[in-house]
């Protein structure tokens, strides 16, 4: 039961990654073309520079929780890289424990009346021809808090199995 929960988890957040890792190549070519247009024909769309940041936002927010899952980020181990397998996973499991799951739970708390605030309104760009979709952006938070935290579970299982065979392997 425990694999095939891991397996979703990691799966669901390999599935997202898998999809907004494109979203960096789009962003190049929009890049690519807003400098393109506003150097070449001194012609400017608030509208594709502010689509760079929803797709920056997307990419950041989504993939997080993937970059956990692939131990992407940056973290000082002094220590952790000397230890064996039951060491890290002692330390993964407290850190997830204790942390990860906790910082989770408060970004998604705490964001909660942020994010309705502006679906209440449906709040959009500030500029004049930019996108209307802040509060899409805005839900962002709240979402990348889950995926996060459902990958936290998945790293404590994940933990408390490493541990289950190495007590088993004595």
């Amino acid at each position: 039961m425990f694999n095939t929960l891991i397996c979703l988890i990691d799966s669901i957040n390999r599935v997202i990654f898998n999809t907004v890792s494109w979203f960096v190549a789009l962003m190049v070519v929009v890049m690519f073309g807003i400098v393109t247009l506003r150097y070449g024909f001194n012609i400017g769309s608030i509208a594709a520079q502010e689509s760079i940041t929803y797709l920056h936002g997307l990419v950041f927010m989504l993939a997080i929780a993937h970059t956990l899952k692939i131990n992407g980020h940056v973290r000082v181990d002094i220590f952790y890289q000397r230890l064996g397998p039951k060491g890290r996973a002692i330390v993964n499991l407290l850190g997830s424990v204790f942390l990860l799951l906790p910082v989770s739970i408060f970004i998604a708390h705490a964001s909660w009346d942020y994010v309705s605030t502006s679906w209440a309104y449906f709040e959009g760009s500030r500029e004049a021809g930019g996108l209307d979709g802040v509060f899409l952006l805005k839900s962002l938070i709240p979402l990348m808090a889950f995926l996060l935290f459902l990958q936290g579970l998945s790293e404590i299982i994940k933990s408390i199995c490493t541990l289950r065979e190495a007590n088993h392997g004595r």
